[in-house]
């Protein structure tokens, strides 16, 4: 049989007819039949070949899998929940995105040969820093949900695990009410809308709520610090860079995802999450963190930073079984903070918020109400047992928009947003936006 390097196996899958032979030897065998039989046991093995179509070249499988792509319908999505349409600037999705030297990459254990990518982690920690008003912030989580039930586990460990409630002082997107609660559960904590009290671990606060709301929590949150609880802000980074900072607000910890910075969609994921944390809180926090030193001859350098051993070989008393990050959409993230600059992001961000303003003002002006006054990117929209039908004339002309329940629609905008969705959008309900 020819040894054809020219197809996809050949080049990808295994050794060739020499490598075996030449393993083979060493093994003293004289086939891989009869390795398979020596090592697999009877009672698993199945003994017939596998019903499978005749083999394919590289180019015939990738036609085949474009011509099933091609059968998707590309829509737009206005669902919002957390995910949001973005463009990702060329530079970083040349350089960075499709560059195996940042996709490849693991864990920086090697200061020495990875100052590059520490540098961005680093800049994205500053960036996190400077959104939330927090003093601390990690080198990334997996997404929005983990984080949130990281901090809760923050704050289960700062009381020493005698405190086993959890308040939450408004609506969370409900995928991370469910992650929440998953986590909390093996850890006999009670995750809630109750009063807080001096069982109360941690309050957890939307800034906004998943209707897009931006309520006044301070009476909530003097509350919490009344009760020595921690105020744990969930909060959207790209409003951030126009509101003021949650540690401001008296946040003890924040977390949000940074997907909208600059990292696509992705069908759902993986997308990287902030965490920031007030100093007192610096040795509970999860997962990595890069910090700036000298080297011998006096120059910056970077490197891990209180890294826990633990994280690795003594789960028992790890400061959580996260040890890890989203590194290179963390580091997408920083690069689309740096390329825009602080003016553009607020730039973006007004952008963002005209179109749901407008939206909103017209929606209203045609008799309908919507959730709250005070929003920033995402308006919902009360229809009186119309939602399934609006969504599906929206699906229709190509956007999707979010179904809350039978009378209440929502409708996020983002950075790929132009007025062409805004005029469509509110004719759905019959509005006309102001100019």
């Amino acid at each position: 049989m020819t040894d054809n390097r020219a197809e996809f196996a050949g080049r990808h899958i295994g050794p060739g007819p020499a490598d075996t032979r030449a393993m083979l030897a060493a093994l003293g065998l004289p086939s891989v039949e009869t390795l398979i039989t020596q090592t697999v046991p009877k009672s698993i093995r199945l003994n017939r070949p596998l019903h499978l179509p005749g083999p394919a070249t590289e180019a015939e499988a990738l036609a085949v899998l474009s011509e099933k792509m091609g059968r998707n319908h590309v829509l737009k999505s206005f669902i919002g929940q957390g995910y949001h349409g973005c463009r990702v600037p060329p530079v970083i999705q040349r350089n960075l995105f499709e560059n195996p030297a940042w996709y490849t990459a693991y864990t920086p254990y090697q200061a020495e040969i990875s100052q590059g990518r520490l540098e961005l982690l680093f800049n994205f920690q500053t960036l996190v820093t400077e959104l939330t008003g927090l003093p601390v912030a990690s080198a990334s989580l997996l997404d929005e949900a983990t984080a949130v039930a990281e901090a809760v586990g923050i704050a289960f460990r700062h009381h020493r695990e005698k405190r086993s409630r959890v308040v939450l002082a408004g609506e969370l997107h409900p995928q991370i009410v469910d992650v929440v609660k998953t986590r909390a559960e093996p850890l006999g904590i009670e995750v809630n809308g109750g009063e807080i009290d001096a069982d109360t671990a941690a309050v957890i606060v939307p800034w906004p709520d998943t209707f897009g709301v931006f309520h006044d929590h301070s009476a909530v949150i003097a509350k919490a610090k009344a009760a020595d609880a921690l105020v744990i802000v969930v909060a959207d980074p790209l409003a951030l860079t126009l509101l003021e900072a949650p540690g401001n607000q008296g946040a003890d910890i924040a977390v949000g995802a940074m997907q909208r910075f600059g990292v696509p969609m992705g069908y759902g994921g993986p997308h990287a999450a902030y965490l920031a944390v007030s100093d007192r809180l610096t040795r509970l926090i999860p997962g990595r963190l890069v910090g700036q030193s000298t080297d011998t001859r006096g120059r910056p350098g970077y490197r891990l930073a209180l890294q826990t051993r633990e994280q690795h070989i003594r789960r028992d008393k790890a400061t959580s079984n996260i040890c890890t990050a989203q590194a290179l959409l963390a580091n997408m993230a920083a690069a689309f903070a740096i390329w825009h600059g602080p003016q553009g992001l607020q730039t973006l961000a007004r952008r963002v918020h005209a179109l749901a303003a407008r939206f909103s003002a017209g929606v209203t002006a045609a008799g309908f109400a919507i959730a709250g006054k005070e929003i920033f990117d995402t308006v919902t929209v009360t229809v009186e047992g119309q939602a399934k039908k609006i969504a599906a004339e929206a699906e229709l002309a190509g956007r999707l928009i979010r179904v809350i329940d039978d009378n209440r629609v929502g409708i996020s905008f983002d950075q790929t947003s132009v007025e062409e969705d805004l005029q469509a959008l509110s004719g759905l309900f019959g509005a006309t936006p102001p100019s």
